[in-house]
């Protein structure tokens, strides 16, 4: 198969998995959200708010955001604040827009930190560990919520029971990277095994098999190891409080509405976000857009919340912090484009071009 062919299929599957996208948001938004409130209950709903409260709501979307940078900020050691707004907000906003976001977002995060001078070991090493962190924290949230269903005197089988098997891919997980960490010829197995699936999907395209994963997976071992060390306590309370953050703003969205505490307690309020997380590492829409919704607004409805205020405070919510940061991202990418002042040399780079120089 030529180049031509293979970029021609690869092109079809892109344009299929848009349509395929699109179908399921359209589906979603104009016949099953409408089944619990019409949009015109739901925008009588939101402009009952006062002042006040769209104040708060917009205060703690503000607060979100930066927790989000501090999280960022752990995982990379050197990234400042504003560079973290910058690259977060970027990438996001290719997330949560484009079919297949996530893996273009991580090689923009490669050039973006690269051209700030960071080394491609060190990008490889934050991208692994936060996203490490980040699927840990979407394990425990289900966890958490029923310990405080049962504190509450709610309980629910079907919480419980997801709960648990959460709990157990989550305790696989974390036994599972603990053998990787412990041993180095555990963690070269596993580059073997994930280059031998590699070279497999490599060969029907006709490309030569990948080669070097021990030593890739021996060497993120160890770095990683490092990295975690030192900076474990700071990685998982930003990212734990990122989680809350966001809780946050939808509790806040609901009780604005009028979903009040005795329709929907907060502990069952953030069980629904709990399992919400958990479908938003589906990569079924880009950024889950209209099956987070649904799948929020089903549980919070199942709840005991009054459907209008219910769907009006789920599309704020979703509004707040998910609409909002596709044109942020665009603003950020501009910055980026424009700040040449933070532009530096990555320390592979600039050791070659010494190594030029000395030669010649």
């Amino acid at each position: 198969m030529s180049e031509g062919e293979r970029s021609s299929k690869s092109n079809v599957w892109r344009y299929v998995s848009a349509a395929v996208s699109l179908l399921i948001v359209v589906g979603i938004f104009v016949y099953a959200i409408p089944k619990f409130a019409d949009y015109a209950q739901v925008w009588k709903a939101i402009t009952t708010l006062t002042p006040i409260e769209m104040g708060t709501l917009i205060a703690a979307t503000i607060f979100n955001l930066f927790t989000y940078w501090w999280a960022n900020m752990a995982a990379l050691p050197g990234l400042r604040l504003w560079p973290a707004a910058v690259v977060t907000q970027t990438t996001t906003s290719v997330a949560n827009t484009l079919p297949g976001g996530g893996a273009i977002a991580i090689g923009l995060t490669y050039s973006i930190l690269h051209s700030w001078g960071f080394s491609g070991t060190a990008v490889a090493l934050y991208v692994g560990v936060s996203g490490i962190w980040n699927i840990f924290m979407k394990l425990a949230l289900p966890v958490l919520s029923v310990v405080f269903l049962v504190i509450s005197g709610k309980k629910s089988a079907a919480f419980i029971s997801a709960a648990l098997i959460g709990l157990a891919v989550l305790v696989a997980a974390v036994v599972l990277l603990a053998a990787i960490f412990k041993s180095e010829a555990l963690a070269r197995r596993v580059g073997n095994g994930i280059a031998h699936v590699l070279s497999a999907i490599r060969r029907v395209f006709r490309k030569p098999p990948v080669t070097g994963m021990d030593e890739r997976a021996a060497k993120f071992r160890a770095d990683t190891i490092d990295l975690v060390s030192r900076r474990w306590i700071r990685l998982t309370w930003t990212t734990l409080l990122s989680q809350l953050a966001l809780f946050l703003i939808l509790l806040l969205s609901l009780r604005h509405l009028g979903v009040s505490q005795q329709d929907v307690s907060t502990a069952e309020a953030f069980a629904v976000f709990s399992f919400g997380r958990l479908i938003s590492a589906l990569p079924i829409t880009p950024g889950g857009l209209g099956v987070i919704e649904l799948g929020y607004i089903g549980g919070l409805v199942g709840a005991g919340g009054d459907k209008a205020a219910v769907v009006a405070a789920v599309l704020l919510f979703r509004t707040l912090t998910f609409g909002i940061q596709i044109p942020l991202g665009g603003f950020t990418y501009l910055i980026w484009r424009a700040k040449t002042s933070w532009r530096r040399v990555p320390p592979e780079e600039s050791e070659l071009q010494a190594s030029a120089v000395a030669s010649g």
